[in-house]
């Protein structure tokens, strides 16, 4: 069979598209982004579910996806395996959409992803730390959170030296970008009280003991505040560079038999840690509860149930902290600003009503040396404005 030029060509070009077919590198489609607010929505995380959106049962390897936006930039993404099965459910990546608008990007295949892929400049971080008792540390580019395990509780129920008995969280100041959370550790190891003084990158000047730190949770009774002592297992699902997320597991607690499972999670970008509590009990509790402490009652305090924002502004040293939580206003049964001459027990109380034993809402923090906000007026507008990016998230359609 004799073939010319041009049906050579043809012929070549038939082979070339049939050979494409089943292989991820013909795989791409458009993502539309929307903001359905008068404010624009900067470097937001999207999270693309792979097993919801059918179109991915056509990727081979999701390690070869990759994400673009409308000038071709390439832009770092983060696989997260929720279950932790060996295989990822969720691809995320930032987003930035001007006001009442929409953006498209691309999610793609790339045979050489993993070299094409932009390294990070940033990153969130999360870990176990068996080295200062059992810790858990968690942090992004703005702000910083710990928590305390069963050592650090095993030590006061012996009554030994260097232990920590709450469930509270506890926050670390932060003036830098980078990590800390490995670095103060380590020199706080060597020199005990290390980060809790400030050598310029920040430091933990934040008093939790009994009280609920920022979003620790309780059970209000009786004018009495009962709640778990430290978290017993924890899980990490991923460390970054976009989303941090973990459990941790607090063994049963208080007469009604209560167990917790806290999924927290917390985004580049973000002074917010998010909080998926997982609730069981032997019977039905009243009052479940969410604080923030006052400390010694030298702060301000806003109460908005309406709207589902609890603030707190404090000086705490020579500079001021603003704590908040952001939380679904129809979970909110009420909400107080709670004072005693007890230790560690002033605080401002949400009592809630989680739907189907989960409760989800937001707690975070900023503070005055950080140069994010410059007044409690600025904490106040930056509480404002989370609160509406969560009631209404950026719409996503392929």
């Amino acid at each position: 069979m004799k073939l010319n030029l041009k049906n050579s060509i043809f012929f070549i070009g038939i082979l070339g598209l049939f050979s494409g077919f089943g292989s991820t590198a013909e795989f791409s489609r458009k993502i539309i982004i929307e903001n359905t607010l008068p404010f624009d929505r900067t470097a937001e995380i999207i999270s693309i579910d792979l097993h919801k959106n059918k179109v991915f049962a056509l990727v081979k390897n999701y390690e070869d996806l990759l994400v673009k936006d409308e000038k071709g930039n390439l832009l770092v993404t983060q696989l997260i395996d929720l279950n932790l099965d060996g295989r990822p459910d969720e691809l995320l990546f930032q987003a930035t959409v001007v006001a009442l608008s929409k953006t498209v990007y691309t999610v793609f295949t790339d045979a050489d992803a993993a070299k094409n892929r932009p390294a990070p400049a940033l990153t969130t971080y999360a870990r176990f730390v068996p080295e200062r008792i059992d810790d858990f540390a968690w942090e992004n580019d703005k702000v910083a959170f710990r928590t305390y395990g069963p050592e650090a509780q095993r030590l006061v129920d012996e009554k030994k030296a260097g232990g920590t008995l709450s469930s509270g969280i506890d926050i670390w100041l932060k003036k830098v970008n980078y990590p800390i959370i490995d670095s103060w550790y380590a020199k706080n190891s060597t020199a005990s009280g290390y980060y809790h003084i400030d050598h310029g990158e920040g430091y933990d000047p934040y008093h939790v003991g009994y009280s609920r730190g920022n979003g620790g949770t309780g059970i209000w009774e009786k004018d009495s505040l009962y709640t778990s002592k430290n978290f017993q297992k924890y899980k990490v699902i991923a460390k970054g560079p976009l989303r941090a997320v973990f459990e941790l597991e607090y063994p049963e607690w208080s007469r009604y038999g209560v167990t917790e499972t806290k999924r927290i999670s917390l985004d580049l970008g973000s002074n917010f840690s998010k909080f998926e509590n997982s609730i069981s009990a032997a019977v039905k509790i009243p009052n479940y509860t969410l604080g923030i402490t006052l400390h010694q009652e030298k702060g301000t305090v806003l109460i908005d149930a309406k709207k589902g924002i609890f603030r707190h502004w404090e000086p705490i040293d020579d500079s001021f902290v603003g704590e908040g939580i952001l939380i679904d206003p129809k979970a909110v049964t009420k909400a107080f600003d709670y004072r005693t001459k007890a230790a560690d027990q002033s605080q401002i109380l949400i009592v809630t009503n989680p739907v189907n034993n989960i409760l989800i809402y937001y707690a975070g923090f900023a503070w005055l040396k950080s140069g994010q906000v410059k007044s409690a007026e600025e904490w106040d507008a930056l509480l404002e404005k989370q609160s509406k990016i969560i009631q209404n998230p950026l719409k996503v359609k392929l």
